[in-house]
């Protein structure tokens, strides 16, 4: 094979993995973008809320006022006190003072027992009374006094499952911009493929379904042993296209406190990877195409550009991908109300593969124990 020969094989697979990009981007994030979110039902339904906290004392009394003062007349809010050695108790004994609709559930140390964030999800959803129930972090807050409106207004009789968008608060620092572009770019693509028909995953910060279902499945099932997968793979395992809604309005958006230490996201992170090898095959072949085929893009252009070969057609197509990234992650950042990611994007979106594949890999090597959440 002559020199020619080998650049023209690379042109080809670049000329591919462009196409493949192209199509995740017109076809499922062009998708998310024009998407309207639609309630389908004015009924208001009682909805219980399930929060785990886990030493959350500060948290749970800066975010929990604005879950337990919305603007809805019939919900509580089950929090579960999952073995706190801070003053959580204090905390949430104010509160039950000042709050009739709020529940608390309290999990006492065992050192002869430790488990995993899913007993502490069970035993909110045991104490919870009503069918609709809505998850959210103890270091969350809602958008707005309408977020339970919003999200419940999916839940005619057919829709068992609705995917919200849980964002975190915009601070100074490379690293939150990083985990704000990661959070939006995670839910462009689950948001995305659910409108197409395929959801496979929600995030525990803005999710809701049916009790009953929950039940009927038999819970957590076969992924009670795994650290994380108490929404993503209880969502990939039973959500379908004909029982699952979508609402991602900003009135029913969510913010997290982000993290500050680059070693606690990188622990929290290798976290949320260990659920991704239990995904269905179809999910796991399209999240991995579109990142091996972004990787290949950038890898194959450093390469033709290197070397000179056919360099007008090479730069016309990177642009023509990079055009397209540009203006639908401007459409996206306004859709999910983030600010101030455009420009780092361009950066992250070569990056993020090479850390997601990194983390990945330390998780495979250091094989965390399975019943550790926090």
């Amino acid at each position: 094979m002559n020199t020619e020969q080998y650049y023209l094989i690379i042109l080809i697979i670049f000329l591919l993995s462009a196409l493949i990009q192209l199509i995740y981007y017109l076809f499922i994030f062009m998708r998310f973008i024009t998407y309207v979110s639609k309630a389908e039902t004015e009924d208001k339904v009682p909805v219980s809320i399930v929060i785990c906290a886990r030493n959350e004392a500060n948290n749970l009394e800066k975010y929990l006022p604005r879950i337990l003062e919305q603007n809805y007349t019939d919900y509580e809010v089950v929090v579960v006190n999952d073995c706190s050695e801070d003053n959580s108790y204090e905390v949430l004994g104010t509160f039950l003072a000042q709050y009739p609709n709020l529940k608390i559930s309290t999990v006492n140390k065992d050192p002869k027992f430790t488990h995993n964030k899913k007993f502490a999800q069970f035993i909110g959803i045991k104490a919870a009374k009503n069918e609709i129930l809505l998850f959210t972090d103890a270091d969350c807050q809602p958008e707005s006094d309408k977020w339970i409106e919003a999200i419940t207004s999916h839940f005619e009789d057919k829709i068992s499952f609705v995917l919200g968008y849980g964002g975190y608060l915009k601070e100074k620092g490379l690293l939150n911009r990083y985990i704000r572009y990661d959070c939006m770019t995670i839910a462009m693509q689950y948001l995305g493929m659910a409108i197409r028909g395929n959801p496979y995953m929600g995030v525990g910060r803005n999710l809701a379904y049916r009790r009953s279902v929950f039940f009927a499945n038999k819970g957590f099932g076969a992924h009670n042993h795994i650290i994380s997968g108490d929404d993503d793979l209880f969502v990939n395992m039973h959500a379908r296209k004909s029982n699952t809604s979508l609402e991602f309005r900003k009135i029913a958006h969510t913010r997290s406190r982000p993290i500050s230490s680059l070693k606690v996201w990188i622990t929290q992170k290798k976290r949320h990877l260990t659920t991704a090898p239990y995904y269905k095959f179809m999910d796991k072949f399209r999240l991995i195409t579109e990142l091996l085929s972004r990787i290949i893009f950038y890898a194959a252009f450093i390469v033709l550009l290197s070397y000179g070969f056919l360099w007008p057609l090479v730069s016309v197509i990177f642009g023509l991908r990079l055009i397209t990234q540009i203006i639908i992650f401007v459409l996206s950042q306004k859709k999910l109300n983030e600010t101030g990611l455009v420009a780092y994007s361009l950066i992250f979106d070569i990056f993020s593969p090479v850390i997601n594949a990194l983390v990945f890999l330390s998780n495979v090597l250091d094989n965390p124990g399975k019943n550790r959440w926090k």
